[in-house]
């Protein structure tokens, strides 16, 4: 799982096998941040770290699931210190309004927002003075059409976001969420060449975003630098927000 110093500033990066969490994991790593990287598929999240361990970078890995209350009080546990936590592990389906049930809706919310709860306030609770929240929120928050249970477990993040912002203000602890949009994930990959050329069109600068646009938002507002910036939302979209393009 991997060594961690208990002197050097931390990372945990949830949703870490993949797309947005590895390239986040990485960004940090190569920021100079030790990470943890968790996920629920732990064979999928080991062959992801092997890259970043082999460029001599800090990483250790927690498999979890994170709806799991005793997992989350283990996971953070384990850690030496905690300085940053990015809560990205999420889920993503198609499905018109019409045709959505409350499983699905319930679904939704047990995945993409109740754990980003439940694990900050764990995360909080060890966090020094300046320690950094970031949330992963999506542009459909703002609306989308054909998947309202995620666009509303999103917009929840955004609100969870402010909210946790001013409560551990007092404590110096930032806390601010990343909206990306149409971003090169393993949800695109089974779209063909050909839709895949259409909807880069769709965009704004005329392509679609990659993992490490967001990762790089992600650093920025990681960065001990970063010190007067909370409560707030960064849409990483190409423009498509400003450009008038609705969420599909």
């Amino acid at each position: 799982m991997g060594e961690l110093d208990a002197a050097r500033p931390l990372a945990l990066v949830t949703g870490a096998a993949g797309g947005i969490g590895l390239a986040s994991a990485a960004r940090l790593a190569e920021d100079g941040f030790q990470v943890v990287m968790t996920d629920l598929d732990r064979e999928r999240l080991a062959a992801a770290a092997q890259p970043l361990r082999q460029r001599g970078t800090g990483v250790a890995t927690r498999a979890a699931d994170l709806r799991d209350e005793a997992a989350l009080d283990a996971l953070v546990g384990s850690l030496p210190r905690l300085d940053v936590l990015v809560n990205n592990a999420g889920i993503f389906d198609v499905r018109a309004f019409e045709a959505l049930t409350s499983d699905d809706f319930r679904r939704m919310t047990e995945v993409n927002l109740i754990p980003v709860f439940a694990l900050s306030q764990r995360a909080a609770a060890r966090m020094p003075e300046d320690g950094r929240i970031v949330n992963i929120a999506s542009r459909s928050w703002l609306g989308a059409r054909r998947f309202a249970h995620y666009a509303a477990s999103k917009a929840g993040v955004v609100g969870l976001t402010r909210a946790m912002a001013l409560d551990l203000a007092p404590r110096r602890i930032l806390v601010n969420a990343v909206a990306p949009g149409v971003i090169d994930t393993p949800i695109l990959a089974a779209w063909s060449d050909a839709q895949r050329a259409a909807l880069a069109q769709q965009q704004v600068i005329g392509r679609i975003g990659r993992p490490e646009d967001i990762a790089s938002a992600v650093s920025f507002l990681a960065s001990p630098r970063t010190g007067f910036i909370t409560g707030q939302v960064i849409v990483v979209d190409g423009g498509a927000s400003v450009g008038g393009i609705g969420g599909s």
